[in-house]
C-alpha cells in the first residue's frame, strides 16, 4: 500500500476548499451581474452618480481580494500540507501549485495581487487606469476560479472525506 497524502491534513484541506467554493460562488455571481454590460470610460466616471454599480464594484473587488488571498493563505497550502509538501513563501507555494498543475502561471497570479491594489486605490483618482484595472481583474478571476476546480480535482482524484464543521 501507497500513502497518497497525509491522513492527518485531509479534514483541514476540504474544509478550506468548502470555504474557496463558497468565496468563488460569489466572486463568479458578482462578476456575472457586474460585466453583463459593457464597461467603458464613460461608465466608470459615473460610478459616483451610480450607487448600485458602485456597491457592485466594491463587492466585485472584495471577494475578488477576498479569494485571491484564500487561495495562497490558506487553500494551497494546506493541500501542500496534505501532500507532504512545506513551501515557505509565497513564491513557493505558487510554484508548488504550478508543479501541481493547480496554477497556469505563478506570474499572474502574482500581477492579480497588484490589480486588487490598483482597484482599491485608483477607484477616485485614475478612470483610465481603473478601467484597466477593473476589465483585467474580470479576466484574472477566471483564472482564481481556475485554482479553486484544479484543487477540488485533486481532491477528487484523491478520495478525500468530506470534512466536519468546524471555523479556523
Amino acid at each position: 500500500m501507497s500513502v497518497r497524502y497525509i491522513a492527518e491534513y485531509a479534514e483541514d484541506a476540504m474544509l478550506a476548499l468548502a470555504i474557496a467554493r463558497k468565496e468563488a460562488s460569489h466572486l463568479r455571481y458578482t462578476q456575472t451581474t457586474l460585466f453583463h454590460e459593457a464597461i467603458d470610460e464613460a461608465w466608470v466616471t459615473e460610478l459616483d452618480d451610480n450607487e448600485e454599480r458602485a456597491e457592485k464594484v466594491d463587492a466585485f473587488v472584495s471577494r475578488f481580494g477576498r479569494l485571491q488571498d484564500f487561495i495562497g493563505e490558506k487553500l494551497i497550502p494546506r493541500f501542500a500540507a496534505l501532500l507532504g509538501e512545506n513551501p515557505k513563501s509565497l513564491l513557493d507555494m505558487l510554484a508548488f501549485a504550478e508543479k501541481m498543475e493547480w496554477l497556469k502561471s505563478a506570474e499572474n497570479f502574482i500581477a492579480a495581487r497588484k490589480l486588487r491594489n490598483l482597484l482599491v486605490h485608483e477607484y477616485m483618482t485614475d478612470t483610465q487606469l481603473f478601467l484597466q484595472a477593473l476589465l483585467s481583474a474580470n479576466a484574472a478571476t477566471d483564472m482564481l476560479l481556475a485554482v479553486v476546480n484544479a484543487i477540488a480535482g485533486e481532491a477528487g482524484r484523491l478520495s478525500l472525506p468530506s470534512p466536519q464543521t468546524k471555523r479556523f
